[in-house]
């Protein structure tokens, strides 16, 4: 079936797992709690450490709230206050210039020829739209965002959960048979497929299995078959 838009996944797709856990992660977990009492008064941390009240359950002052901000992000938890404040935080850092959002060459070549063909791209991370924006913007390639037309995270749903890509191309208002799903991870995968999506299964660090329940490539570069 002709493919009208692609939504990718970053960690491992786009952006190498390493970029995230030993530089982002890291420069979030060292900054987090001087951030967080610098710009308390600010309306988006304020709105941050309201929804951490929320997930957590319980009312807490700042403290408490960066006790439990730094107790997530240890356990890797996927909560969205954390996603949003990480995103704050990385961009000081960007804008700073301690680093550069890191991009795989053939996927900012892949995607720069995608959207000259007309494909509508779209990001679905479980980074916060912040901080995949930010990643983007800041590549070695340059600023990447106008190729992309829109960005999802955690607020729309879990990237396990079959109902999020439900709602994602309800939002688009394309039939999800005509939307490909980019991503590392095979239970998102599987998630995408349940609600309709066509499926590609990024393997850069092992040779693709012919037999994989997700058709698999190694780089973007082998992604030249799709049907446009």
């Amino acid at each position: 079936m002709k493919i009208k838009a692609i939504v990718t996944d970053i960690e491992g797709t786009t952006s190498s797992l390493s970029f995230v856990k030993d530089v982002l992660f890291p420069y979030s977990r060292a900054n987090l709690a001087d951030y967080v009492r610098l710009h308390a008064e600010e309306p988006p941390v304020k709105i941050v450490l309201e929804e951490t009240c929320k997930a957590a359950g319980a009312e807490l002052d700042t403290e408490q709230s960066i006790t439990q901000l730094i107790q997530w992000l240890d356990e890797d938890k996927k909560v969205t206050p954390l996603k949003s404040l990480q995103g704050l935080i990385w961009e000081a850092g960007y804008q700073k210039g301690d680093f550069k959002g890191h991009v795989y060459p053939d996927a900012a070549a892949s995607l720069k020829a995608w959207k000259a063909k007309g494909l509508d791209l779209y990001v679905y991370s479980s980074g916060s739209v912040h901080a995949q924006k930010l990643l983007f913007a800041h590549t070695e390639y340059g600023d990447l965002t106008p190729h992309f037309s829109g960005y999802f995270d955690t607020h729309i749903g879990g990237k396990k959960e079959q109902e999020s890509y439900i709602k994602i191309a309800k939002q688009l208002g394309i039939p999800a048979g005509q939307l490909l799903f980019l991503s590392d991870i095979k239970e998102e995968l599987d998630a995408a497929k349940a609600a309709g999506f066509q499926t590609l299964w990024l393997v850069r660090d092992s040779t693709p299995d012919p037999q994989a329940e997700h058709r698999q490539v190694s780089s973007f570069d082998h992604i030249d078959w799709l049907p446009l």
